[in-house]
């Protein structure tokens, strides 16, 4: 059945060989700028790299301060953390979101609560959270919302944007703002995509980015925190193991972490970025030819919200069941073309099993439907 789909696929790029998912693309100055952080023997997570990279990441997104991480999870924990989450509090997230989104939450010793998404965005919805809110919380006398069923803080809101596509921000934080939650985007994925003008991860309090090996540009491994002047400031000092500025005492103020990126990543996370919009560029051309050729099939092509532009890091198809998307993984898969269904929600995992909820209904009909495409760049 989905034998064309496999000629397409091959077609695009070129190649009788396995197609992965997503590959990085270096074909810039990686190899240049990689040799001189090597040569100037500064690897490690001090040097002129790091700094780059932040600046340069700051004033792509518009983001007053830039903050570089080991990971992305890293940066989420964080990033929660200056949002004044503690543990036994509750935060609101997605299900259908990668597992790092929830681990991230489970660091500070909170509980994330799953709220529904939206079909049309596969992010977070504005309206499933204000359901949920209404008949689960209420805020208190000093203006703290806490959950009606044992007291408990929900202390923030984390809607994340899925392959890249930004969600109802707007709405989402009309919502956080009168039931006094604070809204921490998880941007891993959309670097480079743009919600009604302003870059994803820079409208909430905070926001957060990955540089794995599988984005859209990568630092082999990396992530970014975004925010305000002062709390950059502070995430600085809790990523570098809380130390004071000392000429040689080693002074640490307070609870910090090593989760500074290495100066080499930060090297190679320049060159990709000198690349990103040409990137973003082919990435949109790919997701145009996927949009033309699923025009008028079964199968629904995902296509940017409105009034936003995406980076398409993944494309992805909404099939009409369980059934046909099971045909389309084994076909593409077993002539070897790599795709993947959508996550496993979390509420289904062991770990996140017994976690708050409201009603699923459209992450439980995603999750059983949606398949991502090759999206590399195209050659």
């Amino acid at each position: 059945m989905f034998n064309s789909l496999v000629s397409f696929i091959r077609e695009q790029y070129h190649s009788d060989d396995f197609i992965p998912l997503h590959a990085p693309v270096f074909a810039g100055r990686e190899r240049d700028y990689v040799t001189d952080t090597i040569e100037s023997t500064f690897v490690s997570s001090v040097g002129a790299y790091v700094d780059r990279f932040e600046h340069d990441i700051a004033t792509y997104t518009a983001s007053p301060r830039a903050i570089a991480t080991v990971n992305g999870t890293a940066a989420l924990h964080i990033a929660l953390k200056l949002a004044g989450v503690e543990p036994g509090d509750l935060v609101i997230t997605q299900p259908l979101t990668f597992v790092a989104t929830c681990n991230a939450i489970a660091y500070c010793g909170a509980e994330p609560v799953f709220v529904d998404v939206d079909r049309q965005t596969l992010g977070l919805s504005p309206v499933a959270l204000e359901a949920w809110l209404t008949e689960n919380a209420r805020v208190d006398d000093c203006g703290i919302c806490r959950s009606t069923l044992d007291g408990k803080v929900v202390r923030a809101c984390i809607p994340m944007h899925t392959f890249g596509h930004p969600a109802e921000l707007d709405k989402l934080l009309d919502v956080c703002a009168r039931w006094k939650l604070a809204l921490v985007e998880d941007a891993a994925e959309s670097l480079g995509s743009f919600y009604k003008g302003r870059h994803t991860g820079t409208i909430g309090l905070l926001g957060t980015l990955s540089f794995n090996g599988n984005k859209i540009i990568t630092t082999g491994g990396g992530g970014m925190i975004l925010a305000n002047q002062e709390l950059g400031n502070r995430a600085k000092h809790l990523t570098t193991t809380a130390k004071q500025p000392h000429p040689y005492e080693y002074v640490h103020d307070e609870l910090g972490y090593n989760y500074r990126l290495p100066n080499i990543n930060a090297a190679l996370g320049c060159a990709q970025l000198e690349r990103l919009e040409a990137f973003i560029v082919k990435k949109r051309e790919l997701a145009s030819r996927y949009a033309e050729y699923f025009d008028g099939s079964e199968l629904e092509f995902v296509r940017e919200p409105i009034n936003c532009r995406s980076n398409y890091w993944l494309n992805a198809v909404i099939c009409t069941d369980r059934e046909q998307r099971d045909a389309l993984l084994k076909t593409t898969n077993n002539n070897g073309i790599m795709t993947r269904p959508i996550w496993a929600l979390m509420n289904r995992l062991p770990i996140y099993a017994n976690s708050r909820k409201g009603a699923l209904n459209n992450a439980e009909w995603l999750e059983a439907r949606v398949v991502n495409l090759p999206s590399s760049v195209l050659p």
